[in-house]
């Protein structure tokens, strides 16, 4: 969820006039995670980081180095989050990734959404040998024998209900 960039510093100046910041994550709908964050940003930082930040697509090569400075140097998440400004959410996620993953899975790119579609038709793959050409052609006219026996049952009970209705069946 987007903060304005006045709620946020409503909510931290609160915290500064020692207001408890468990009181103000219930009436704010927030985890008292995410004010922590804001409090330490702006004690570092001052009143400008709480402002919106322009959007950055982060590198896998810099996803990387941030990931191994908190598993293998110890950095605290709360320390990284402020040092590289990057939200909670998304190193959380790179962090699990390389967990479960490794590190290479940091730099496979994945698009996101829906996969276009395209427009050329797949191309029918032809039977190579004759035993498939056979087989193909098998299959065809058992289809085809298939919906002419349905369409004459079909028609053969469309002229038994008109006889029992009494109309004449028609010569179509």
């Amino acid at each position: 969820m987007k903060y304005t960039f006045e709620k946020k510093l409503n909510i931290v100046s609160r915290v500064k006039a020692s207001c408890p910041i468990r009181q103000l994550a219930k009436e704010n709908n927030l985890h008292e995670n995410k004010i922590l964050d804001w409090v330490r940003l702006y004690d570092r930082y001052g009143v400008d980081i709480l402002r919106k930040r322009s959007k950055i697509k982060p590198t896998s090569d810099f996803k990387e180095q941030v990931v191994r400075e908190i598993l293998e140097k110890g950095l605290p998440l709360s320390h990284a989050l402020i040092k590289y400004r990057i939200s909670r959410t998304a190193l959380e996620g790179w962090v699990r990734t390389v967990r479960k993953h490794g590190y290479p899975e940091l730099h496979i790119f994945r698009r996101k959404g829906r996969p276009s579609q395209t427009m050329a038709r797949p191309k029918k793959k032809e039977p190579q040998t004759e035993l498939e050409k056979l087989q193909a052609e098998n299959l065809r006219l058992r289809a085809e024998n298939a919906l002419l026996k349905k369409v004459k049952a079909l028609v053969e009970e469309q002229e038994a209900r008109a006889r029992l209705n009494g109309q004449k069946p028609s010569t179509n």
